[in-house]
This record gives structure tokens, sequence and C-alpha cells, in this order.
């Protein structure tokens, strides 16, 4: 009998699966995240240029702000928000800015400061959607409101960032639709009378339609569906939907956006099938759209909410604001021009490497240094890849005199500096 104990079988190692980022997300990265921080640092120089002020919203709010802010029959709140409970708590991960911002505003305020308030705001947004080109399910948006006016001339102010930003970006083929929707009551004439007029064409709709037709009429006129369409441009409809249902305040309103925008030389066009299906929108709507996207065209939308602060636990308060989503704005972005590498420094003499290093970073000069160990013919190969202009080479005979070594990567001149005169030449 044998004494041996049975030995441990051993597992042969597996790799692991490879994980991937959710469907409907994208990593950032390389040439894109230069190009995302060149867009961010451009919107808040003229945003805060205009008086506006950054505001962060938490990415997730009790989900009875959004039913109650963007609306319960509203696509978003029904079928696109991704909500969770917590204890006794249903919370949503937002799917649009604006509603956190008013929360924040009657919650911390603001309707006590000096108006008009004005607010911008940048981060993500989650919808669950089915992912297209530029349309994601974790996304990102820039905004800005305005709180605290009702005159055209917020209106105007909001409208004019949005296209003077775009224009500062090189955008092509931009399209500005504009209409007027009326007051509250005045949305809800409109409503009943276009679930009259439809109403023989019902069962040519599609199945969202038929629903919106009980729940958001409105929502209907977004429809892209060619069916639809076709009901929507029946001559009955269309004269129904091309005649003004707004009050006579409304109106006098909308003209006097117009005439602003007349003056300042901004094209429009009045669209009356533009409604914009959120349930806080009010007098002016209006869209910004680029012909380069395809079907989902548009760039950036927004308009008033006069009702809005109040519906969430607020004073009475005028606002006014749009929002651009980061994923179709980029899509229309040209490549920026890269951005040399001005110093490569190749050294074994770290300490006085990186306190050099900080004198070019503080005067604005790109600068990398080496960090590999490697020999100096290593790292010289390395600056020709980074595309280095010059590199600055620090051995221990350059730190022990005070000296360094200036080699113009393209010429291939090298020669020897007292690192004071050269600190010196950068100052002049």
């Amino acid at each position: 009998m044998s004494n041996s104990s049975p030995q441990p079988q051993t597992r042969p190692k597996t790799r692991k699966e490879t994980l991937q980022r959710p469907k409907g997300t994208q990593d950032i990265f390389g040439a894109d995240i230069e190009r995302w921080e060149y867009v961010e640092s451009l919107c808040r120089l003229q945003f805060q240029n205009s008086g506006y002020q950054e505001i962060r919203t938490p990415a997730f709010e009790a989900t009875e702000l959004f039913e109650r802010g963007v609306g319960e029959a509203t696509d978003i709140v029904n079928k696109e928000m991704y909500t969770f409970e917590k204890g006794e708590r249903r919370l949503s991960l937002r799917p649009e800015g604006t509603a956190g911002v008013v929360r924040a505003f009657v919650e911390q305020g603001m309707s006590r400061w000096p108006k008009p308030v004005k607010l911008y705001y940048m981060g993500p947004m989650f919808r669950y959607e089915r992912p297209q080109a530029g349309r994601q399910r974790q996304f990102h948006q820039v905004g800005l409101e305005l709180f605290g006016l009702d005159t055209p001339a917020a209106d105007a102010e909001v409208i004019l960032m949005a296209m003077r930003l775009f224009e500062k970006l090189g955008l092509p083929n931009l399209s500005l639709e504009i209409n007027n929707i009326g007051t509250t009551e005045c949305r809800e004439n409109f409503k009943a009378g276009l679930r009259t007029v439809v109403q023989p064409y019902l069962a040519e709709l599609c199945e969202d339609c038929q629903t919106r037709y009980n729940t958001n009429p409105l929502r209907m006129l977004d429809c892209k569906k060619e069916t639809c369409k076709a009901v929507y441009a029946r001559p009955d409809v269309k004269s129904f939907l091309e005649t003004d249902f707004t009050s006579p305040e409304s109106q006098a309103h909308f003209a006097e956006v117009i005439r602003s925008l007349e003056a300042l030389k901004i094209p429009y066009r009045r669209n009356s099938y533009l409604v914009r299906g959120l349930d806080y929108y009010t007098k002016t709507v209006f869209e910004i759209t680029s012909t380069n996207l395809g079907a989902q065209n548009a760039v950036c939308g927004g308009g008033r909410y006069n009702r809005l602060v109040e519906d969430l636990g607020g004073p009475e308060t005028p606002a006014v604001g749009w929002a651009l989503g980061m994923e179709r704005l980029m899509s229309l972005v040209g490549e920026l021009p890269k951005r040399e590498l001005d110093y490569y420094i190749v050294t074994d003499q770290h300490p006085v490497a990186f306190e050099l290093a900080e004198r070019l970073r503080g005067q604005d000069y790109k600068t990398e240094v080496d960090l590999s160990g490697k020999g100096f013919g290593k790292q010289l190969e390395r600056a020709a890849k980074l595309g280095a202009r010059q590199t600055l080479i620090i051995g221990e005979a350059e730190a022990q005199k005070g000296e360094l070594q200036l080699k113009h990567m393209q010429s291939g001149e090298q020669k020897t500096l007292l690192l004071q005169d050269f600190l010196s030449t950068l100052s002049s």
C-alpha cells in the first residue's frame, strides 16, 4: 500500500475573456479627446465672456424630477430612462440637463439672485435607445440656461450664442429652424385641434404615432417615418399646422425675436412642424440643423420654458435655453492642427531635467522628459518618433557644468549652451 498522498490536479491556465465597453458607449482618447477639449474650451470661453457661470449637477436625480419636468408622456420618461431603486427612493440617471439645472436653481435659492441668472453645463447624459451615428446610450451635452427674463431679447441672445459658437467652429451647412408654440393654454388648444384633424387618418399612422395621439400628440410631428409624414402633409392637416393658433401676446413676442435675428443677420426658416416634444416648452422653440448629419440632423435644440421652475416647486420664473449634443457636433468638427512637441529632454539627470521642463512648460512650451533610463541614442530615436522640433540633452557632464546640448531635429545642428543663457533667450 502506498503512503504517498494524491497529487492535486492543476487546471491549465486559460486566458480571461476580454471585457468590452457597454453597447452605446465609447472611449474617447488620442486625437479625438484633443478635439473634444478644444470644443469644450471654446464653449467655456464664449459662455464666460457673455456672463454665464458653470453649474455641475448630479448625474442621477429623483425619478420624479424628470416625470414632472420632462413629462410622463414623453418617450424619454416612458422608454429611455435608466431607473433604479435604493431604499425607498426611485432614482434615474439624467436623460437631459435642463431639469437638473432648474432643480438646483430652486433648491439653491438662485431666484433671489440678480436677474438674469445665466448658467451653463457640460456632462454625460443617459438614454436607453438604439445606438446609431451621433446617438449613444451615454452621450454628452453642452447647454446654457437664462432665468428671470421673459423678453424677446433673451431668446435672441441664446440663439445668437449658439450660432456664433458654431461659426467659430467652422461647422458646415447649418440652418436655424424656429417656431412659436405659444403658452401652455395655446399648446392644449393645439393638441385638441391636432387630434381632430388627424383622427380620420389614424389607421395610417405608425404604432408609435397612434400611441402618441392619446398621450402626447405633439410628438407625432417629430416622426421620421414616410407614411406618417405623408399624413401630416395632407392638405387639411397641413393647413391646420400652418395656422397660427397662438395668443396675440405670444405672436408679438415671436415677431420681436424674428426682428432681432434679422438685425443680427442670422438666417432662419419658420417651421410650423417644429414643436419640441418635451412638455416644458412655451413660446419660442428652435433647432439648428446640418445637412451633413443625415436623417438625425439636429445639432442643437432649445427654446423658452416659462412654467418649469414653478412646476418644480419654485417661484414663477421665465427661462430660455438650449442644449447641443457633443457626439453629433464632433462629427462635424474638422481635424485640428496637431500641436508640435517643442522640446524633448534627453537625460539621465532627472532632477535637473524636471526643473528645466517646468520652466519651459511655464512659458507654454510643450515639453516632455524622457523617463525610460535608456541610452541617449534610444532616447533620441523616441524624440524623432514623437516629432519633437528640438531636443535638449543633459548628461552628467552637462549637469556638472551647468550646460545643455541643443539639437535641432530637422537640420541635425547641435550646439552646447550654458543653461542660464538658454533660459535667458526664452524670456527675452
